[in-house]
């Protein structure tokens, strides 16, 4: 009786053994960060070999930088032939090879966009830059209203999700990149959001948002309004109509994705449609998505969802989803021991806090909670924020693979940078 107990546990762990083993790992290589590096066959070939012997199952391919900008022939965005003072070879079909490489070596290759932004702000390139001015997102700032490349503090120049020439454009790209490589596995959509809380308010949204409420006459302050407090500091008031803005918005991206899919899938219904979000639901409202599956009612949980918000969620559209638990905490735990001035956030869609969710741990469980079991769910990691820290970022990756259906890692730069080949062999096994 003895040995048959062990022998049951032993099969059990076996099995739990095999089960992480085996969830998707995807490495993420950025556009920008890797354009020198990726220049060359022999390079594509030896990261990818890289890729494989770690354990990765996936790679993803940053194919259009936050400039606006493609790396391959396009009709419908310019070419990115140099990042900082380095042109690559105009004549390489960069994507081709890529895909070829990394299908030899049995991974599956994803092609990624950046979506609804045109631009860099912290080196005035893209679109929004030359002739596209209009797309970009004006901005209800404590100063006024003010266009996204005039607030350098945000490396983003986002554009506004609710223009129909921007929607278009961005369908031509992802209908021609699917059209152009269909040997690509999957198909994953950044920033496909608004800039933030303070996004879009030029006169097309407030007109498109009238026709959302009916026609109704309204002002700007019914949305919101700054004011100073007892303090003199300028403070966001909201007005009658906010949380049906919040709503709009979220309605404005979900329509949008689901116009995508169908795009993607008319050319090419083999190819996995998905997106990268961060993690932290509970705020995330603010860049005007709604990622959750349409079973799941936020407006039970939070006082700034209506109880129309949960038709918006587009989870059931998806086939693949990775989402950012990008915190330096990796436990519930670590958080609670968070001293007050030690809390910084800068990410899209964050405010200062302690809340439990804004840990690896944490945001991972959030997520997991509001897919209710769409598809599944792959716990993303940001490098960066663990320099100086492997062990961290050993213990993060580990997290991971315990909380979520699988892994993502952004981006290789940083591995490559930190010589953390090591560190992620003993996370990932």
């Amino acid at each position: 009786m003895k040995l048959i107990k062990l022998i049951f546990i032993a099969l059990i762990f076996s099995l739990n053994l095999s089960y992480s083993t085996n969830k998707p790992k995807l490495l993420w290589f950025d556009a920008t960060a890797n354009f020198e590096r990726l220049s060359y066959k022999d390079s594509i070939t030896y990261y990818l070999k890289k890729a494989k012997e770690l354990g990765f199952t996936d790679v993803v391919l940053d194919l259009k930088p936050i400039t606006g900008e493609v790396l391959y022939d396009s009709k419908f965005a310019p070419k990115m032939k140099e990042w900082n003072g380095f042109y690559r070879d105009d004549n390489f079909d960069f994507p081709a090879f890529f895909i070829s490489e990394a299908h030899k070596l049995g991974l599956k290759i994803h092609a990624a966009i950046n979506v609804f932004v045109a631009g860099h702000n912290f080196f005035d390139r893209g679109l929004v830059y030359q002739n596209k001015s209009h797309w970009q997102s004006i901005n209800y700032t404590d100063s006024g209203f003010v266009p996204i490349t005039q607030l350098k503090h945000k490396y983003s120049a986002m554009t506004n999700p609710a223009n129909p020439e921007v929607q278009n454009h961005e369908l031509n790209v992802i209908e021609e990149l699917v059209s152009k490589y269909p040997e690509f596995d999957g198909l994953i959509l950044d920033r496909v959001r608004y800039d933030g809380i303070e996004a879009d308010f030029s006169p097309l949204s407030i007109e498109l948002f009238k026709k959302y409420l009916g026609e109704k006459e309204i002002n700007i302050d019914d949305i919101y309004r700054w004011t100073k407090n007892e303090k003199g500091k300028k403070v966001r008031i909201e007005g009658e109509y906010f949380k049906k803005w919040l709503e709009w918005r979220a309605s404005v991206i979900y329509n949008f994705m689901k116009e995508a899919k169908a795009r993607v899938k008319k050319v090419n219904p083999e190819i996995l449609f998905g997106t990268y979000t961060r993690a932290w639901y509970p705020v995330y409202y603010e860049v005007g998505v709604n990622w959750a599956s349409q079973n799941y009612d936020p407006s039970k949980d939070y006082e700034w969802a209506t109880p129309d918000y949960k038709k918006y969620g587009y989870a059931e559209l998806l086939e693949i989803y990775t989402t950012g638990c990008y915190f330096f905490e990796v436990t519930k735990d670590e958080v609670e021991k968070l001293n007050e001035e030690m809390i910084k956030r800068n990410e899209a869609g964050m405010g200062e806090t302690k809340d439990y969710w804004y840990s690896v741990e944490g945001s991972a469980e959030i997520a997991k909670k509001v897919i209710m079991n769409a598809l599944p769910v792959l716990g993303g990691l940001y490098v960066e924020q663990y320099k100086g820290h492997p062990e961290q970022f050993e213990r993060a990756i580990k997290m991971c693979l315990e909380k979520t259906d699988g892994l993502m890692i952004f981006d290789i730069v940083h591995i490559v940078n930190y010589g953390w080949w090591d560190v992620l062999k003993k996370g990932m096994n």
